[in-house]
Formats: C-alpha cells, structure tokens, sequence
C-alpha cells in the first residue's frame, strides 16, 4: 500500500520540479511586419499584436499563444489614398475579411530546439478568417535582462484562408495582375514575466 501511494506523490514532485514560467508579449514594443507579392512587386505593412504569451520549461520554449489585430492593418510603402485604398482591400472579404473576422490567432502546440544558440523549429495552428491549418517555421528566442525577445519569419499560403483574390492559382488570364498566394509575416517579440 505505502508503495501505491509513493507513486503518485514522487510523480507530482517530478512535475513541481520543471520549472514552467511564462511572459506576457509587451505589445507596444513588439512589432509584426507583412509582405505580399505580386507580379509587379510587393508590397509591406504592419499588423499589431493584440495579445501574446510564451510558456517555457526548464528554460526551454515549449507552448505559445498569439492574437492578432486585424483591424490594424497597415500599409507603409504607399502614401495617402493608394495606402488607404490597398489598407481598404485587404481589410475587406477579398482578402481578410475584418469586418467577420477582426483577429487571427497562432497557437504554438511544439517547440523543437535545434541548437544551444536558441533557434527553434515551431510547429502550431495559425487561424485566419476561422479557417485553421497547421504551420511549421523557424524562430530565435534570446533571453535578455529578465525578459525574452523572439523573432521569427512565417511564409503563408493565402490560399488555404479563403483569401483567393488575384490568384493565378483560381484564376487564369490574370497577366500583370497576378498577386502570389504566399505571403511572409515577419515577427519580432520582447516579452517578459
């Protein structure tokens, strides 16, 4: 009987002993960057992280949970009413579909360490306009005076969120007017406790 129960109380002390601490995203200081691209070029912006979190173990990134504001879409590389009209069209159901959708959110269900210089391979479910699809990337976290910076680079097929507008995958004949289905978030994160 006393074996029974030294089971039990030695796996709980196992689990008290992994360290597990998590920090908040500082969403001010935090940045997301966007690019789009189409035959003729690209285009670059920004989105705002509404809310964020990293949990680690023992030191090790292991889970994370991200919001983002769709709503803050912006363009930075055109000026006055290009910027708003392209701002416009990717808020509307061609593309993001804010009005219906005004977050997405990315879910970090693995964490892979690939080095002892903090680079990861991450594996999560990335969620835009309710649609959710598992995605893999690359990540960097550091940890510096008691809080972590993290950044990472996510390329996304539009296509797979119902975002098909200009597509030369959907859509034939589109010449010039072809806009690439895959699209990078480029992320940038100072979190702490």
């Amino acid at each position: 009987m006393k074996k029974l129960l030294f089971i039990p109380i030695l796996a709980m002390f196992v689990v008290a002993l992994q360290a597990q601490t998590a920090f908040n995203v500082n969403t001010s200081s935090s940045v997301v960057v966007w690019t789009g691209y189409k035959v003729t070029g690209k285009h670059t912006g920004t989105v705002k992280i509404k809310s964020g979190t990293l949990q680690f173990t023992d030191g090790m990134l292991t889970a994370g949970n991200f919001e983002l504001d769709m709503t803050t879409v912006k363009d930075t590389d055109l000026e006055g009413e290009w910027a708003a009209k392209l701002e416009g069209h990717l808020k509307s159901d061609d593309f993001l579909g804010v009005e219906q959708h005004p977050t997405s959110t990315l879910t970090v269900t693995r964490a892979i360490p690939q080095d002892s210089k903090g680079n990861y391979k991450v594996i999560g479910n990335l969620t835009i306009k309710g649609i959710t699809k598992e995605i893999k990337f690359f990540a960097n976290v550091q940890e510096n005076k008691g809080g972590i910076s993290a950044t990472g680079k996510l390329t996304i097929d539009r296509s797979e969120y119902n975002m098909r507008y200009g597509s030369g995958s959907f859509f034939d004949g589109l010449g010039d007017k072809t806009i690439y289905d895959e699209f990078d978030l480029e992320v940038s994160l100072v979190a702490s406790k």
